[in-house]
C-alpha cells in the first residue's frame, strides 16, 4: 500500500479540478526558464527502424553505442551512415520493461577498451563489462539485484569522479527502497571493478541514496551535482538532486512531502505529463525525455541545486521519448520509444534523432580537402568531416606513395584560425601553439605500398573561420 501526504494530495487535486496538468517546481523560482539552446524544429534522424533504443553512450571518435532492450543488441552509429551491429548481449530477458538496459563507455576508454551494460537475464538484474574489440566475453562486476517486469530501473553513468552509478528499481516490491539490506529502489555507486568505493556514505555498501521507486534518469552538471529523474506512482514523477546517503521518501511519500525525514524533488510533474526515462545537461539546462508525456521537458538550473519553471519541447511530435544525451560535438540525442508496446509506431520507428545548437546549419558542411604532397613518401588528405558552433570534426587519410611497405609515418599541419586539437584516435598528437603533429600509433605504422590507413579527431574552434591547412607526410 502506498501513502501520500496531505499537501501533495490537495495539490493534485487542485490541478486536476482546475483541469490543468501543470509541473510543480520546487522549491527554488529564482530562474526564469531558460530558452533552450537547440534547434528543435529541424531534428536530423541518426537512425531508424530500431527496436527500444534504451541504453546511449559515446565513443572517443563521436560515434555513439546503443543498447537495443528487446533484442539485446548494442549497435554502433554514426550520422549520415546505417547502424552497425557489435554484439549481442548474452542472456538477455526481455518481457515487459526488462531486458538489455542502460550502457555506459569506460572514462578510460583509450585505454581499456571497456563499455558496460545493465540487463535483465531469467533471474537476476546485473551489470557486466566487456572489450569493445572482443565484445563476445562478458565479465559481471554486479549481479543479484532483484528483477521484475516493471521498475528494474536500468540507466547506468559514469560520474566526474569516474566512479559507475547505477539507477536501480524498487522491482515492484516498494519496501526494497527503505530496506538496506537490498540494493534495489536505490541509486549504486561502484568502482569500475564493481568494488564498494571507500568514500560511500555508508561504509562497505554500494548505496548512495535511497527511498527511490524507478529511477531512470542521471545527469551531472558543470559543479559535478547529480540530479536523478524518477517515475512515481499515480500522481507524481520528479527530479531530485542526489545527495550522499539521501533519502528521497518511497514508498512513505510520493512527490512533495515537507517531511525532514525525507528530501523534496526539485521538480514534479503529474505522471501525465512526464513518465520520465533518460536525462541529460546541457549548460545549465536539464532535458528530460519523457514517456507518457510524449514530450522533452527543459528544466533551467540555478546555481545553487535548485530549478526554474520547465518548458515543453517536441510535444507530440515522435511520440514516446525514451532517452536524451548529450554528445561530445554539442548535439543532443534523444531516442523514441514506441515500439515498447506501449506507443503509436510510425513506420519509421523507433528512431535516435539528432538536434544541433540553435544557430548551427542544419546539415554538415561540405567535405573539404587538400591536395596531397607528392613528396615525403606518403601523402596526407585532411577532411572537414562536420563542423559545430565552437568545434568541428576532422579526419586525414594516409596513404604510402613509396614502393616499398613503411614502418611508420608523421603528419605535420599548422592551423591558421586558432583551432586546437581535444581528441585524436587512431594516432598520437602534439600540438605546439598552432602547429600539430601526428604520428601513427603502434598498429597503423605498417601500410603497404599504396596502402591507406587513416585517423580522426576534434578540434575547438577559436572563431566562425576554419581554414584548410596544408598537410605534409613523411614515412620511414
Amino acid at each position: 500500500m502506498r501513502h501520500r501526504v496531505r499537501l501533495t494530495s490537495i495539490l493534485a487535486t487542485t490541478a486536476l479540478a482546475a483541469g490543468v496538468l501543470a509541473a510543480v517546481v520546487l522549491p527554488d523560482r529564482s530562474v526564469a526558464a531558460a530558452t533552450p539552446s537547440y534547434d528543435f524544429a529541424n531534428p536530423e534522424t541518426v537512425a531508424s527502424g530500431l527496436t527500444v533504443p534504451w541504453g546511449m553512450d559515446f565513443l572517443p571518435d563521436g560515434s555513439a553505442l546503443v543498447a537495443e532492450r528487446n533484442s539485446g543488441r548494442v549497435l554502433r552509429v554514426r550520422p549520415g551512415q546505417a547502424p552497425q551491429q557489435v554484439t549481442t548481449i548474452a542472456g538477455v530477458s526481455a518481457s515487459g520493461e526488462s531486458g538489455l538496459l542502460g550502457l555506459a563507455v569506460s572514462p578510460t576508454f583509450a585505454q581499456d577498451d571497456l563499455i558496460y551494460v545493465y540487463f535483465t537475464t531469467a533471474t537476476d538484474n546485473r551489470i557486466a563489462r566487456l572489450r569493445l574489440s572482443a565484445p563476445a566475453t562478458q565479465t559481471p562486476i554486479l549481479t543479484g539485484l532483484a528483477r521484475a517486469t516493471i521498475h528494474d530501473g536500468g540507466r547506468i553513468a559514469f560520474g566526474p569522479d569516474r566512479m559507475l552509478y547505477a539507477g536501480v528499481g524498487d522491482a515492484s516490491v516498494s519496501g526494497n527502497a527503505q530496506n538496506m539490506s537490498s540494493r534495489n529502489g536505490k541509486i549504486l555507486r561502484m568502482r569500475p571493478d564493481g568494488g564498494v568505493p571507500a568514500d560511500n556514505p555508508f561504509p562497505g555498501s554500494l548505496v548512495y541514496s535511497l527511498g527511490h521507486r524507478n529511477p531512470q534518469g542521471l545527469a551531472w552538471d558543470a559543479q559535478g551535482r547529480l540530479f536523478a529523474v524518477e517515475f512515481g506512482q499515480n500522481t507524481w514523477d520528479e527530479v531530485n538532486l542526489i545527495v550522499p546517503g539521501g533519502n528521497y521518501g518511497w514508498p512513505t511519500v510520493e512527490g512533495m512531502a515537507n517531511d525532514a525525514r525525507f528530501r523534496n524533488p526539485v521538480v514534479q510533474w503529474t505522471t501525465a505529463e512526464a513518465s520520465p526515462s533518460g536525462a541529460a545537461i546541457s549548460g545549465d539546462t536539464l532535458y528530460v525525455a519523457a514517456l507518457r508525456g510524449t514530450r522533452l521537458w527543459t528544466v533551467p538550473l540555478t546555481g545553487n541545486g535548485g530549478a526554474g519553471t520547465p518548458t515543453a519541447v517536441l510535444q507530440g511530435r515522435f511520440g514516446r521519448l525514451r532517452t536524451a544525451v548529450r554528445a561530445p560535438d554539442g548535439t543532443l540525442w534523444v531516442t523514441t520509444s514506441n515500439r515498447d508496446g506501449r506507443g503509436t509506431p510510425a513506420a519509421t520507428d523507433d528512431r535516435i534523432l539528432r538536434f544541433r545548437q540553435a544557430g548551427t546549419p542544419p546539415t554538415t558542411p561540405p567535405t573539404t580537402t587538400t591536395p596531397p604532397p607528392t613528396t615525403g613518401g606518403c601523402t596526407a588528405t585532411y577532411q572537414v568531416v562536420q563542423q559545430w558552433t565552437d568545434g568541428f570534426e576532422g579526419g586525414v587519410t594516409v596513404r604510402n606513395t613509396a614502393t616499398t611497405g613503411s614502418a611508420s609515418w608523421t603528419v605535420t599541419w599548422t592551423f591558421g584560425n586558432g583551432q586546437a586539437i581535444t581528441n585524436l584516435w587512431n594516432g598520437t598528437a602534439t600540438q605546439n601553439g598552432a602547429s600539430v603533429t601526428v604520428r601513427n600509433a603502434d598498429w597503423n605504422g605498417s601500410v603497404p605500398s599504396n596502402g591507406t590507413t587513416s585517423f580522426g579527431f576534434t578540434a575547438s574552434l577559436a572563431s566562425a573561420a576554419n581554414t584548410v591547412p596544408a598537410v605534409s607526410c613523411t614515412r620511414t
